[in-house]
């Protein structure tokens, strides 16, 4: 058995899923080659649950004038001027009876690359680290961390 899953590990990390389809190109690797950092663009709100995605504001706030001639961005500048958010894809979702904390983590010493993968290498973001319940739980053991359900789950 041992053997078979360590088959179906190697042939994820061979061919991992492809990337959700996006309403407009993004490329973090190469915004973070600018210099920016993940929280110039992701803000996480009190009680620091969530982090957000960027609204068109912070993207327009360079790409005003930034390749603002390129189709992806005229598209981008649209949704700004009709004031809807980008319908991006989510990469990861947590299910709803899961408590989770991007603050209460990022306190603990996890980077964002801990849950999300080698983000800045990425054109394209795609599901590359295991953040199902084992997933968790085996992060959990490797730092030390309570692996009580009550850790991540409401009692009944």
């Amino acid at each position: 058995m041992g053997a078979l899953l360590a088959l179906v590990a190697a042939l994820f990390q061979a061919s991992p899923p492809p990337p959700p389809e996006q309403p407009i190109p993004y490329s973090h690797k190469k915004h973070l080659a600018l210099g920016l950092q993940c929280a110039n663009c992701h803000t996480n709100p009190d009680p620091g649950e969530t982090m957000g995605l960027p609204s068109t504001s912070v993207c327009m706030g360079c790409h005003k004038t930034v390749r603002a001639d390129s189709p992806a961005i005229r598209k981008l500048a649209g949704y700004h001027q009709d004031k809807v958010e980008v319908p991006w894809a989510r990469v990861y979702r947590i299910p709803s009876y899961v408590f989770f904390s991007h603050r209460a983590h990022g306190e603990a010493g996890a980077k964002c690359a801990t849950c999300h993968g080698e983000v800045s290498q990425r054109d394209m973001l795609f599901k590359e680290t295991d953040i199902s319940m084992g997933g968790c739980m085996n992060c959990h053991r490797r730092n030390k961390a309570s692996n009580d359900c009550t850790y991540c789950h409401e009692p009944k």
